[in-house]
């Protein structure tokens, strides 16, 4: 039992890291800035997060469709409190994260919108098939930049 006793600290300890591990994993804030259609800016408790939407690709200005995009996100997200679930950091210091208005996740209503493509290459967990069903629904339904094809 003694020694039972000298591993509580080392297990209090993992455990405060373990939970601030989870919480690091999701930001709660409101959607302060859209840049595009796969870009937002959210803020949490004084600080701002540049969020790059996981597994899709929209339009970059200039493009067919960028303005679109954006203006279909801004009508999602701005101003409003969003969840991001955060799945990596990419070169440019974004994190990269699913995010949720509600219960309406914001990256797979775009796809289903025709309004991004799936990111194949980056996009490798399980929802990303869903999003390709939606991908080619949207396609099939020449919505939004399948519209031209």
């Amino acid at each position: 039992m003694p020694a039972l006793i000298r591993f509580i600290p080392v297990i209090l300890i993992l455990a405060t890291v373990y939970a601030k591990a989870l919480a690091d994993d999701v930001i709660v804030g409101k959607v302060v800035r859209v840049a595009d259609g796969d870009t937002i800016t959210v803020l949490e408790n004084r600080t701002q997060h540049r969020i790059r939407l996981y597994g899709i690709d929209a339009p970059e200005r200039r493009q067919d469709f960028s303005n679109k995009a954006k203006q279909f996100v801004s009508e999602l997200v701005f101003g409003k409190q969003v969840r991001v679930v955060k799945k990596d950091i990419d070169r440019y210091d974004r994190i990269v994260g699913i995010v949720y208005v509600g219960d309406v996740c914001v990256n797979e209503e775009i796809v289903r919108n025709g309004l991004a493509w799936v990111y194949r290459y980056y996009c490798k967990i399980p929802i990303c098939a869903a999003w390709l069903d939606l991908e080619a629904q949207a396609r099939d339904s020449k919505m939004g930049l399948w519209s031209e094809f």
